[in-house]
């Protein structure tokens, strides 16, 4: 069944004066050939279920606004096709041109025609803020299933240009060129910009990628002859047992491969890739700003205004409406804290959680009658509560959405704006801690807290704490970093492109039986494309179908990607010291990255609501404070984590170079020996946490010795240990105030806009002054020769 229903009606703004209007009164026109919005529905028989009369009376609003509604059935569903009259766009366009959000040049007249993009974003707001009785709003009508789903169509001219030109896989090849301003007149400004940030981001990534593989080879060059691995390789040191049961003692040289593996890391070179890598994150802020700056004067939205636009569409929805203003409750912000809190608590309590998983693994691999499996049980426990790690941050991703919705919900923001801005400090705040309260525990507590031989601590007073790898705490952090970064960036970019793709597979091929009923259409109006005659009934179902099949996209579509993004730019800079090749893992995974989502917004997803802005907003404080957390991250890392500290010490105060020693033997012959400390079974402590050493002949070992700064006689703490905390501390404090000074200085010596955007700004103002004061003296006048 197929009928539509056009109506047209008068519209102008009143003013004070009845006779007075604001835009020239007009009959209604509807552009042809496009249709604004779809709305879809279950097709509802029964006239008096409450359904069908909350359908019938949405659609009643709309018609009231002069909305012309066009209506289709097909398949047990109802499509809604609506179309705006052209002087809803008039009213937008006179508006924004006596506003302050109004672009300051002089030669543009704002917006001089209404493209489809603007009208997609008008009419979005107008069917959002239509209500059929208090508080019964379109979303509420979506959510109780009164309407099915609501999407805007894809333009398939502006399409295929842009899979031509970007959203294609042979675009890969083409790394740092996108037509964002395409995108900017297709998806609006916000996706635009969030491209544009992506793609100087994986710009920037190119000079951070080459010094960490510099870094990476600098540790390589030395894999063989450093002293310190020849030094463990050769080694006849006997090691305690590194758990209770079944663990027997072990021999230092067996951990020969991870000393060298370390080595490649935990090297000179990385002191200076952290301070690199602090200061690139600030370079990289402030020149995005600048690239920001030429991008949006280019489109005319410097000076706009978010408060100002939607002022201006609330008085094209509704000329008799009142502004919203702004409130603030204190006792809701300090139950929406006291809540955030506890929220955090609660993913803190997931990371001891995975501490005791790893410990009860050791002690259960330990146990196994593999040998292979009781040689490597902290190797294998670490790699297996990295995997764990991975399964919980993919569980608490929606749940961490769920509890930040409810917050927002609860604090009852003023605009889907600020919605929106609380919810991304929520959400990152939520994934953050979610995705680095582990690597912070790897990082500063991992084999601190554990306790030594004769008075280990014990969880419940049984089961040991986990200790560091035995070529060092920052192989543990190594390893975390690797296997969450390599295994999130791949399986999630494989299942964010293959499930939508099965998706609309399975969609299509299940409507391919329906499509053929549809027939063809031979008018030739359809099929002209400047035809200035609206499309059958027949040709709009077929265009509206292809878009119901395309995935479902919400208003948080594009956070999803940007959160996606700014995670990864964190894991990039906050513990870039244990791992090097971080930012050429990211490089390369961007390089798909823009490729995929852009594939997926083009031709997988129904098209995004276009936004306009001239920023991206919160996410620019964000980027900031992860800055700032990376040099404290890093300097703590290095100063704390790495025996970088401790091997200074050793050189120039305790090994053969130290002052007044004369030897030719390298500087760093006997540091790891003198990193050990020495157990004696005949400590009745220590003779009771080796138990299992004990055979029918008595111990097989009178002594052991592990990594600690204790004297052998009473193990109490050693001079060194506090002369080396002394300087880890020192170094910390120095190495954050270097960097952060440094950070300063960029950002000071580059502004945030190009002299170029600075003096065009300045010479358009003076242009649009002259022309009103010209404009102005012509007014005069002519009532001057009047009188």
């Amino acid at each position: 069944m197929f009928f539509s229903d056009r109506e047209d009606a008068m519209a102008m703004f009143e003013l004070d004066s009845p006779n007075e209007t604001l835009l020239t009164p007009q009959h209604n026109s509807y552009a042809p050939r496009l249709y604004d919005y779809v709305l879809v529905a279950d097709k509802v028989e029964d006239m008096e279920d409450q359904t069908f009369k909350k359908q019938d009376a949405f659609i009643g609003e709309l018609k009231r606004k002069n909305i012309k509604v066009t209506r289709i059935e097909n398949a047990g569903k109802v499509f809604f096709g609506i179309c705006a009259p052209e002087e809803m766009f008039a009213k937008y366009k006179y508006l924004l041109k006596v506003s302050d959000s109004c672009n300051w040049s002089a030669e543009q007249k704002c917006e001089s025609s209404v493209s489809y993009c603007t009208r997609i974003r008008i009419v979005h707001f107008v069917l959002h803020h239509t209500y059929i009785g208090p508080g019964e709003s379109l979303e509420e009508l979506l959510s109780e299933g009164a309407f099915e789903s609501i999407f805007c169509l894809h333009e398939k001219n502006e399409q295929k240009t842009l899979k031509k030109k970007w959203a294609s896989w042979l675009s890969v090849l083409k790394v740092f060129k996108q037509p964002v301003t395409d995108v900017k007149d297709y998806f609006g400004e916000k996706v635009a910009l969030y491209y544009l940030w992506l793609g100087w981001y994986t710009r920037m990534l190119v000079p951070a990628a080459i010094i960490g593989i510099i870094v990476f080879l600098y540790g390589l060059a030395f894999f063989n002859t450093s002293p310190l691995i020849h030094e463990v390789c050769d080694s006849n040191t006997i090691m305690c047992p590194r758990c209770d049961k079944r663990c027997s003692v072990w021999n230092l040289s067996d951990t020969c491969t991870y000393a060298k593996v370390s080595q490649l890391f935990d090297n000179e070179g990385t002191v200076a890739f952290a301070m690199f890598m602090a200061i690139w994150a600030t370079l990289f802020l402030e020149v995005w700003k600048r690239h920001r700056s030429l991008y949006v004067s280019k489109w005319k939205v410097f000076d706009w205004c978010e408060e100002e636009e939607e002022l201006i569409l609330e008085i094209v929805n509704d000329p008799q409406c009142k502004p919203k203003e702004f409130r603030h409750s204190y006792l809701r912000s300090i139950v929406v804290l006291l809540l955030v809190t506890l929220v955090l608590v609660v993913i803190i309590g997931l990371t001891h959680a995975l501490v005791i998983f790893r410990v009860l693994t050791t002690i259960l691999l330990s146990d196994s009658n593999w040998h292979f499996l009781r040689d490597h049980a902290n190797t294998i426990a670490m790699l297996s509560g990295a995997v764990l790690h991975y399964i919980t941050i993919q569980v608490m991703t929606r749940v961490n959405k769920i509890v930040a919705f409810k917050l927002c919900e609860f604090e009852k923001t003023r605009s889907f704006a600020a919605t929106e801005k609380h919810f991304t400090v929520k959400m990152f705040t939520f994934q953050f801690f979610t995705l680095f309260s582990s690597l912070f525990y790897v990082a500063f507590f991992l084999g601190r807290i554990n306790g030594h031989p004769g008075n280990y601590v014990r969880i419940a007073g049984k089961w040991r704490l986990e200790e560091c790898h035995p070529s060092g705490c920052l192989t543990d952090l190594f390893i975390q970093m690797a296997v969450i970064l390599v295994l999130k960036q791949t399986i999630n970019n494989i299942f964010e492109f293959t499930v939508p793709w099965l998706k609309l597979c399975f969609k299509r091929t299940k409507a391919k039986p329906m499509r053929r009923k549809c027939g063809n259409c031979y008018r030739k109006a359809c099929k002209a494309e400047d035809s200035n005659t609206f499309p059958c009934d027949l040709c709009n179902l077929r265009n509206w179908l292809e878009n119901y099949d395309l995935n479902d996209v919400n208003a948080f579509s594009l956070f999803n990607e940007f959160l996606e993004m700014v995670l990864q730019f964190s894991f990039t800079t906050i513990f870039v010291a244990a791992f090097p090749l971080a930012p050429l893992l990211a490089l390369i995974n961007n390089i798909f990255e823009i490729r995929l989502d852009a594939i997926k917004m083009v031709s997988l997803e129904r098209r995004l609501v276009p936004k306009k802005t001239n920023d991206i907003g919160v996410w620019t404080g964000i980027l900031e404070a992860v800055g700032v957390m990376a040099v404290i991250a890093n300097g703590l890392v290095i100063g704390i984590t790495s025996d970088f500290i401790p091997r200074l010490v050793y050189r120039y105060h305790y090994g053969p170079c130290a002052v007044g020693n004369s030897t030719n033997l390298d500087c760093m012959t006997g540091y790891i020996n003198n990193t050990l400390a020495t157990a004696f079974m005949s400590n009745e402590r220590v003779k009771n946490d080796f138990k299992e050493l004990i055979t029918d002949n008595g111990y097989n070992v009178t002594q052991c010795s592990y990594k600690d700064y204790r004297s052998d006689e009473d193990q109490s703490l050693t001079s060194q240990f506090w002369l080396i905390l002394a300087l880890r501390f020192a170094f910390v404090i120095l190495f954050e105030h270097v960097v952060v000074m440094c950070k300063f200085i960029a950002a000071w010596f580059i502004p945030d806009n190009p002299l170029k955007v600075k003096n065009e700004r300045l010479d358009d103002k003076l242009k649009r002054l002259k022309k009103e004061l010209k404009e102005a003296n012509a007014t005069y006048e002519s009532r001057s020769t009047e009188v």
